[in-house]
């Protein structure tokens, strides 16, 4: 039989395929003293899953793969930016509870002073004030288990209190003036969790709405807030946004348009995947005309920048406080079947008039972060002056006010950090929590004769921090291992007593109770009142 011409260079060909294979198994194999597993260099995706599979099966030590998967997940999408992320199962049930408006449990806000759970209220309604639980409670036993004095966490307190709807928990509680355990059998319930903080007039015609997050309820509270504040007498409304790090993008469009005539723009996204999806506001609206105030801070953040960029770009309000964080990417959540999650940046939002006000995040995820305190460092939260702008991407409104993108909101009229009175002394009572847990001590203490004080506005009239008072607390420090600094604490004194003053005002009349007491030293707010007048 006659051969192809070709068969003569087979040896040589042969060859050249054995040397190319040694190349491409140097390029894309794992070697082990076992062997080595081959992968499929043509095929980037499926590194991943044999790199998985190859650590399980040969690693030194024994694995959990599901961690690994995670911890995968992880570092991949931090790579891309700070905002795109993995989110595990008990993460995102814990992380969507705030922006769904409810959780299921008792019904009780608490706090963990001198290693003992105490009831700071029940919450209206819920089933711990059903069956007579009150503020100043403290919790020592739950289903039969000693839950006080074995530094307990507020991460362990919650697992123990919340659960399912409609199942039971005893709870043994001890009370001021009651002697021995008073037992509570309580159902669990579906608990709501507002993002309004407080509201209430600051003056006869101003009102005052504060927004913790845009969650599902959001718009509903707002709107009650807001017929309840029009009923008497608001004719100007002050929103404040500090320390709102964000939430739903529909919620911030919804509030924006109860301020904006028909048609304008709110805002405007757009991604590599994804055209440009318009926002514009419609013809409802309640509060189209007022006088309008928002105050922002450097913990405002996304969805708080999508409602003060479409005000300030509207020119509908004036935007006092100091630069927000700068966030201006847009997330999508996509959940897997063993409900984890990953939250993926898919566009950018733009204010009407067409600036990106994200900052920077090119320097990696720490510098990003760290630019906050760059800030303070910077002496930006002290002078207007220090805040970096960058010229070139400056745009103007229609009223003809320039407004910058590149790095969050900078607001129309700047209040500086007040650093008056602060001192190491005012910090470490702070961040320890010594004057909380003193305000709840002494709030506990006096409870009947502070329940005297039938309005907020009584209180605030009538009670002060006498200086018996005042020298209590700063034992109680002492005795909290906080050394007394004579100097530093002549300093401090009048933050210290508006502290402690609002603080007992809030375990008496909860939230609204500590907002109109603070406000006497909140300068932003002062500067807005002001405005307004």
């Amino acid at each position: 039989m006659n051969r192809p011409k070709f068969y003569i260079y087979l040896p040589i060909v042969f060859a050249l395929v054995l040397i190319l294979g040694i190349f491409i198994g140097s390029t894309f194999s794992l070697k082990n003293s076992n062997g080595a597993i081959s992968i499929d260099g043509d095929n980037e995706y499926s590194k991943i899953d044999q790199i998985l599979k190859y650590v399980e099966d040969q690693y030194v030590d024994t694995i959990k793969t599901k961690d690994l998967v995670d911890k995968t997940i992880v570092s991949l999408l931090a790579n891309l930016d700070p905002h795109s992320s993995y989110i595990t199962a008990e993460e995102l049930l814990a992380s969507n509870e705030p922006l769904q408006g409810n959780f299921e449990g008792i019904g009780v806000e608490f706090n963990v002073v001198d290693d003992t759970i105490r009831v700071i209220s029940a919450i209206a309604g819920g089933p711990s004030e059903e069956v007579g639980v009150q503020a100043g409670d403290k919790i020592i036993k739950v289903n039969g288990k000693v839950v006080a004095g074995i530094k307990i966490t507020n991460k362990q307190v919650m697992e123990n209190l919340k659960g399912a709807g409609g199942t039971k928990v005893k709870v043994s509680m001890m009370r001021r003036g009651k002697r021995g355990l008073l037992d509570f059998t309580i159902t669990r319930g579906t608990i709501p969790i507002y993002s309004i903080d407080v509201s209430y007039m600051v003056s006869s015609k101003i009102g005052y709405i504060k927004i913790s997050r845009f969650g599902a309820t959001t718009y509903d509270e707002y709107m009650q807030a807001f017929e309840k504040l029009q009923g008497q007498g608001m004719e100007k409304l002050i929103v404040d946004l500090r320390g709102n790090g964000g939430g739903y993008l529909n919620t911030a469009v919804d509030i924006a348009d109860e301020f904006l005539s028909s048609g304008k723009e709110i805002v405007y996204t757009i991604g590599k995947a994804r055209p440009r999806k318009d926002y514009k506001s419609t013809k409802k609206g309640e509060f189209e005309n007022g006088k309008l105030v928002v105050l922002i801070d450097d913990g405002s953040a996304s969805a708080s920048e999508i409602l003060a960029g479409a005000l300030q770009d509207n020119d509908r309000a004036t935007i006092v406080g100091r630069r927000s964080f700068g966030k201006g990417l847009v997330q999508e959540q996509s959940e897997f079947s063993d409900s984890s999650a990953i939250r993926l940046t898919i566009a950018r939002y733009y204010t009407p008039t067409g600036r990106c006000i994200q900052k920077s995040y090119a320097n990696g995820v720490d510098a990003y972060y760290e630019e906050e305190n760059n800030r303070f460092a910077n002496g930006e939260l002290e002078n207007a002056d220090s805040i970096k702008v960058n010229d070139s991407i400056k745009f103007r409104t229609l009223a003809g006010k320039i407004v910058y993108g590149g790095g969050g909101i900078v607001p129309d009229i700047f209040v500086a950090l007040d650093t008056v009175g602060r001192s190491l002394y005012l910090s470490e009572v702070l961040f320890t929590g010594t004057v909380n847990d003193f305000a709840f001590e002494y709030a506990d203490k006096e409870r009947s004769k502070l329940k005297g004080y039938k309005t907020i506005e009584n209180f605030n009239k009538s009670f002060s921090i006498t200086p018996a008072i005042f020298n209590e607390f700063v034992a109680y420090a002492e005795k909290n291992k906080i050394k007394s600094n004579p100097k530093e604490i002549a300093l401090s004194e009048s933050i210290l007593k508006n502290q402690l003053k609002a603080l007992i005002a809030r375990n008496i009349f909860n939230g609204e109770g500590f907002y109109q007491v603070i406000q006497s030293q909140d300068n932003i707010l002062k500067k807005a009142i002001e405005l307004m007048k």
